[in-house]
C-alpha cells in the first residue's frame, strides 16, 4: 500500500466506521498517548526499563500502526499529502546531510 492509499483508506474507513474525524487537537493528544505506548515498549523490552507482566502481551507493530494511522488522520485534516512531504523530506535531508553524517566521528567506526 503507498502512502497516498494509505491516506484514502483511513478516509474511507473514518466515514464508514468512525462516523467522523477527531478534531485536529484531540488526534494530537491521541497521538501523543499512542507515542507514548510504544516509548513504554521500547524502554522496557529495549530498554533498561524491566518489563512488566501487563506489558509482555503489548505488540509494538500494533502500536506503531497506531501511530500510524493517528498521524495519516491528521494529515488527512490538514490537507496535507504524505507523499508530497516525505519526498520534500528526503530531498531536504539529503542536501543538509550529504556529507554530515560520513564526517561525524561518533557516527564512523573506531580503528583498533
Amino acid at each position: 500500500m503507498t502512502l497516498h492509499e494509505a491516506q484514502e483508506r483511513v478516509d474511507r474507513w473514518i466515514k464508514t466506521y468512525g462516523v467522523r474525524y477527531f478534531s485536529e487537537l484531540t488526534n494530537m493528544a491521541v497521538l501523543t498517548e499512542e507515542v507514548g505506548e510504544v516509548a513504554r515498549i521500547m524502554a522496557r523490552r529495549y530498554g533498561e526499563q524491566s518489563e512488566k507482566l501487563s506489558d509482555r502481551d503489548k505488540v509494538l507493530a500494533d502500536e506503531l500502526a497506531d501511530v500510524l494511522w493517528v498521524l495519516i488522520c491528521i494529515a488527512n485534516q490538514t490537507g496535507v499529502d504524505l507523499t508530497e512531504a516525505l519526498e520534500s523530506n528526503f530531498a531536504k535531508k539529503t542536501m543538509r546531510d550529504v556529507h554530515r553524517h560520513h564526517e561525524n566521528e561518533k557516527l564512523t567506526p573506531k580503528s583498533k
